[in-house]
């Protein structure tokens, strides 16, 4: 049975202030005056589905979620066309990983169809903090807790909240794609065989901030994960997809159990192939990383997620040493994936694939 979705208005954010905190928002500081929260309790499903003002959630101390962690999340990013319509990017996609996570985390699936209204109905309370200026975009954070007030028993909670939330977002990079810099961490891994590490939940990200730490203090943007067993093979970047590209070939680390199934991840691997490359999902090891490179068969390297998009990679560092991918500079191939991708989410491409959503 569908859920009804009831509104509460929120009073709004003047149209001048709204502007100034629209104009260069820090990333995900910065939110719209509404959110959507859904209810779901054992024995009644889900219900009293709201779109209501942005503010604080009530919780008992003694909530699930604070002790044993029951949490998950999704990213996505809402798009203003050169009509003024709204679209998300594959948001259906999204609602089927959310649930991947669920199933993982013993929480209770949201029907896809629900998952995308609540997007629908948030953008379009707040439509007027998506922005017409190029690359700026609305971030909406979907994400599902625990509530149960109990730390007795360990068990799965009989009762959760869905909220979604939304934070207006500026071009990840002004004057085009910046390569970064990575650090390959001798101690920590980010996830083990049969562990969480598919799943997107808040304990995997709290777990990497230790050596995101050391990645800075070498002087380093981010970190690549090695597998937890040989800790040899290249797994993915801080929190996005990697690609190894070799002329034509591009060669992605294969879906393990323990890397995050990324939506861009997925769509490049359609969209380079229709661009006429040869695409694989396949094995990197960390020393073949760097003999490719400092050979020339490796031409380029990217990440790539919904927050980043496509990031060139350039230098990396580990405990062994260093070197350089293509000289440090932006690969032909980086550059054409990335405007064509961005090009079908702003409308200025084509969408052969029916990746666009629209939500008003």
């Amino acid at each position: 049975m569908p859920v009804e979705f009831s509104h509460q208005p929120a009073v709004p954010t003047p149209d001048s202030e709204r502007e100034r905190l629209m104009s260069d928002p820090v990333f995900g500081e910065v939110f719209t005056d509404h959110m959507v929260t859904i209810k779901w309790a054992d024995g009644r499903g889900w219900y009293d589905a709201r779109v209501e003002p942005y503010g604080p959630i009530a919780l008992e101390p003694s909530a699930q979620v604070f002790h044993y962690g029951q949490e998950i999340f999704e990213g996505m990013k809402a798009y203003r066309r050169p009509d003024a319509s709204v679209v998300s990017f594959r948001p259906y996609a999204n609602a089927a990983r959310l649930n991947a996570s669920c199933r993982r985390m013993a929480m209770p699936p949201l029907p896809e169809d629900t998952y995308v209204e609540a997007l629908e109905r948030l953008v379009a309370a707040d439509q007027k903090w998506v922005a017409h200026r190029p690359g700026h975009s609305l971030y909406l954070r979907p994400f599902m807790i625990a509530t149960q007030r109990s730390i007795g028993f360990y068990q799965p909670s009989t009762e959760y909240l869905f909220v979604v939330i939304a934070s207006p977002a500026a071009a990840y990079f002004k004057g085009g794609p910046r390569p970064v810099s990575v650090w390959v961490p001798g101690e920590h891994v980010r996830a083990a065989p049969g562990g969480t590490g598919a799943a997107k939940c808040g304990g995997n990200y709290a777990g990497t901030l230790p050596a995101m730490e050391e990645a800075r203090r070498q002087g380093c943007d981010q970190v690549v994960w090695l597998d937890a067993v040989e800790r040899r093979w290249v797994e993915e970047m801080g929190t996005s997809n990697l690609f190894f590209v070799y002329g034509t070939r591009l060669v992605t680390p294969e879906l393990t159990g323990t890397l995050l199934p990324g939506i861009t991840r997925n769509s490049l691997l359609t969209l380079a192939g229709d661009l006429g490359h040869t695409v694989e999902e396949g094995r990197i090891s960390v020393d073949q990383w760097r003999a490719d490179a400092e050979s020339g068969a490796l031409t380029e390297v990217f990440s790539c997620g919904t927050s980043s998009m496509i990031t060139p990679v350039s230098r990396v560092r580990s405990a062994d040493g260093q070197w350089t991918v293509a000289g440090g500079e932006v690969g032909p191939v980086t550059l054409r994936l990335r405007e064509e991708l961005m090009g079908i989410q702003s409308g200025e491409r084509p969408d052969p694939y029916g990746w666009v959503h629209k939500l008003v």
